[in-house]
């Protein structure tokens, strides 16, 4: 028997800038639709000290040169179909360690081997397409701590004949994006009043609230905590919302409850970030839990073994 195939091929690319991310770059050549590299190199002027991706600045950039774009929460039988009508989505997964997310092309799924494929980059010699195959179950995991965000680019009359399960949410997304944005260029006011129009439009939309509780976190006020519980209610596996109330109840000194959401969070992905496992050592140490710190402090080298402060985290697992 034949076996189906579900993949697509997508041009082979290494450029980008911060504001072009590859992902959207690979995905507008897709559509034969060259974005201008000067044009991103020229805006991500205003974000010098930056290192991570706009992602909105490339979906801009890509509407302005006839792609149409959708920003949804979504499902691995929807994700399938939108490969099967010849669209390469982009998906938000969590980071390698120590950064927040990031932005991956799916490429195809193997049915048989319950694999999803990846776009990946490597500069082989042959110039061929690298694909990384993940198993499903795993991808799906990853894939729920971000809420399942997908972000459709292509065509308006082929976007158009995709009918989404949560079209709902694509103005309460793209105003997520929009906030982080304003956040990156330090207008958090008009950041809080993206994100505010967002909960107006879609008051379940679990990346509102989660991006409203960090805000919120980060000005100290305890308004983040209803937020990032609604956050929880709605997506029980939301990685950062765990940590970001962890980071909360930290910094007010309820360590019992700090530690509670700390290790929430590293039940959920026990890799994805070093510093957890430090602030979770710092606040059992204070409760005199010396062993369970000490095991923190040596999960925070194993998993960031170039950490600045190997020789003081050294010393401490030593005297502890």
């Amino acid at each position: 028997m034949e076996q189906e195939n579900h993949e697509l091929l997508l041009p082979l690319i290494d450029e980008e800038n911060i504001c072009l991310p590859l992902p959207i770059n690979v995905v507008s050549k897709y559509w034969n639709i060259e974005l201008p590299m000067a044009e991103a190199i020229e805006t991500a002027k205003k974000y010098s000290g930056f290192d991570g991706s706009i992602l909105i600045e490339g979906i801009e950039s890509a509407e302005r040169h006839g792609l149409t774009c959708k920003i949804v929460h979504s499902s691995l039988s929807e994700l399938k179909k939108i490969i099967d009508s010849g669209i390469p989505p982009i998906v938000i997964l969590p980071g390698i360690p120590e950064i927040t997310q990031h932005a991956s092309i799916i490429t195809g799924y193997n049915n048989e081997e319950k694999t999803i494929l990846h776009y990946i980059q490597k500069g082989n010699q042959k110039g061929e397409q690298q694909e990384g195959a993940i198993p499903q179950d795993i991808f799906d995991k990853e894939w729920s701590e971000e809420g399942r965000l997908l972000i459709i680019l292509a065509p308006s009359d082929i976007l158009s004949s995709v009918k989404l399960e949560n079209d709902s949410s694509n103005k309460s997304n793209r105003l997520c994006f929009v906030s982080e944005r304003l956040n990156i260029l330090k207008n958090s006011t008009e950041s809080l009043d993206s994100l505010k129009q967002a909960i107006e439009l879609d008051p379940n939309n679990p990346t509102t609230l989660h991006l409203l509780g960090s805000m919120l976190n980060e000005q100290n006020s305890s308004e983040c905590i209803k937020f990032y519980e609604k956050c929880l209610e709605i997506n029980n596996r939301s990685y950062l919302t765990y940590n970001g109330l962890g980071n909360f109840y930290l910094k007010i000194n309820q360590f019992e409850k700090a530690e509670n959401y700390y290790t929430k969070a590293i039940e959920i992905d026990p890799k994805r970030s070093a510093k957890i496992y430090k602030n979770r050592a710092y606040l059992r140490e204070k409760q005199n839990k010396n062993s369970n710190a000490k095991e923190d402090l040596k999960s925070y080298l194993k998993y960031f073994p170039q950490a600045s402060d190997r020789g003081i985290i050294e010393q401490a697992i030593r005297e502890l």
